[in-house]
């Protein structure tokens, strides 16, 4: 006999429909084809405990099992439910009426109990894209599949509770997301605000103009300056995610498996702070099971790399290609995909190996020869695409004292929402283009227009410290934002100063040390 379901398979962001047939007729043997990998060849012995265990016969028939199409790679253990619904629809056990209206995915436990899988919200959004009536999946991700719309959402503890409700006994209710609520309650709490940021004023006034434009920073500093505490309340300021955006970076958490049973949107825009001593894999992404690297877990957000020169010179140096382009292709034997990465990247690291090179209150050890080799970590073609390089000096502690509070998170937030108002507006016409610091070349040439001042200061600070033209782009960028900030049109001469100003290693003793 024969019994035909659904399920589906994740390849990147990108799911596919499965389709599962399977085929009952006299031996004993069991067959599974269909490009499987191990986990789905063992399942057999996981669907036949969990059967066994939950009082159902398993059939000592010849069983065949083939998913198709036949040329995508499965993955994973989150086919055991649709197989063992399927032998049991065979054998006359589980009513086939309803099979091909909804998609089946679960991994089985050996008692029954279904567990959570990886990837349940691209697979509900192409369940509903193909037109399914609904999508049947472990508890856990109940909550994460139902923010798509017009997609019944069951959740199952066990395997019962799905044979149940295809025989008609009930036992599964829809899961409901009120998405607006989840969206817009869950925006506004940060754990992190610059209120209890005291001094470091120019620090501040540098990320309120990199949050504003999306731009890329480094914050050079001594150690216990601020650098890592003022980079984790970035996220506080930065403009609040559109629903799109939300769901595009939720699909990607989801397919990590990073996602909470509670949490079904990610509503913040990420923090993500990997440590210096990351792989190529970890930080782009890839593996023999794929799985989305640091660089696309922090899409639409921030991706912190503290300690800079400690990373590793080639993983750093295959950041400069998705830093360009906002998006990452990752070329392996089993699968080529491209996973976006739109991210503000900032960077923290020493001003030489000992930390201490130009603070005002420690001597610093370290030999001209030793602070070249620190700074040569990086590479200048790197360090072209931070758009904001500025030093963080300490703040003395008669100093720390006396300063009153700082301004709140939601103070600098409303500055930065406005700002952005202004780009989205200007960029309305240009697809995926919202904010300064995603200008192209040609777009810089139709919406910056500097006026004689202007560009006889930045023609001068370009020979001085003899700049890249990538480097004029960026401060070009940024000048842009900082007008945006002031409510000006055009870019006045102090605008392209306080740009230049934040291109401290291209300046003076920090240019020396580097060379």
């Amino acid at each position: 006999m024969l019994s035909q379901l659904y399920s589906a398979a994740v390849n990147g962001l990108k799911a596919t429909i499965v389709q599962i047939e399977i085929n009952v007729s006299r031996g004993v043997k069991f067959i599974l084809v269909g490009l499987p990998d191990n986990a789905v060849k063992e399942s057999f012995e996981r669907i036949k405990a969990a059967l066994t265990n939950t009082h159902y016969r398993v059939p000592v028939n010849q069983t065949v099992i083939n998913m198709a199409p036949a040329n995508i790679h499965k993955e994973g253990s989150g086919y055991d439910l649709p197989m063992a619904i399927g032998i049991l629809a065979c054998n006359e056990m589980v009513n086939r009426e309803k099979l091909h209206q909804y998609v089946l995915l679960g991994e089985l436990g050996l008692d029954g109990s279904l567990r959570s899988i990886k990837g349940a919200l691209p697979i509900a959004i192409k369940a509903k894209q193909e037109n399914f009536k609904g999508i049947i999946l472990p508890e856990e991700n109940a909550r994460e599949a139902a923010v798509v719309d017009n997609l019944e959402v069951y959740g199952a503890k066990s395997i019962v509770d799905v044979i149940n409700f295809f025989n008609g006994k009930g036992g599964l209710s829809p899961t409901i997301v009120d998405i607006q609520a989840e969206f817009y309650e869950q925006q506004q709490s940060f754990s992190a605000d610059f209120i209890d940021v005291k001094g470091q004023e120019s620090t501040k006034r540098a990320l309120e103009v990199a949050a504003a434009g999306g731009h890329n920073l480094i914050m050079i500093g001594s150690p216990g300056c601020g650098k890592s505490m003022m980079a984790k309340r970035l996220p506080s300021i930065l403009p609040p995610l559109s629903l799109h955006e939300s769901l595009e970076t939720t699909q990607i958490h989801s397919v990590a498996g990073l996602l909470s049973p509670g949490t079904p949107l990610i509503t913040q825009p990420p923090f993500r702070s990997p440590h210096h001593t990351i792989s190529y894999v970890g930080l782009c992404g890839g593996g023999t099971v794929f799985k989305p690297g640091e660089i696309s877990l922090a899409h639409n957000g921030v991706l912190f790399l503290d300690e800079l020169p400690e990373f590793n010179r080639t993983v750093l140096e295959t950041l400069r290609q998705p830093l360009e382009d906002r998006c990452i292709t990752i070329s392996r034997a089993k699968y080529n995909l491209q996973l976006p990465c739109s991210i503000m990247l900032v960077a923290a690291m020493n001003p030489c190996p000992c930390g201490y090179y130009n603070d005002p209150s420690h001597h610093c050890n370290c030999s001209p020869a030793q602070i070249k080799r620190y700074m040569n970590r990086i590479s200048g073609p790197f360090l072209d695409r931070i758009d904001l390089q500025i030093e963080v000096t300490p703040v003395p502690f008669e100093d720390l004292a006396k300063a009153p509070q700082g301004e709140s998170s939601a103070t600098i937030r409303a500055r930065i929402i406005k700002a952005r108002d202004i780009q989205r507006r200007r960029f309305a016409e240009h697809s995926g283009i919202y904010c300064n610091a995603q200008m192209t070349s040609k777009l810089l040439q139709k919406y910056i227009h500097l006026n004689e001042e202007s560009e006889a200061r930045l023609n001068a600070a370009m020979k001085h410290f003899d700049l890249s033209a990538r480097a004029y782009e960026r401060i070009l960028k940024v000048a842009r934002t900082i007008a945006d900030l002031a409510g000006s049109e055009t870019i006045e001469s102090l605008h392209i100063a306080e740009a230049i100003g934040y291109r401290n290693l291209d300046r003076g003793d920090w240019a020396e040390r580097g060379r």
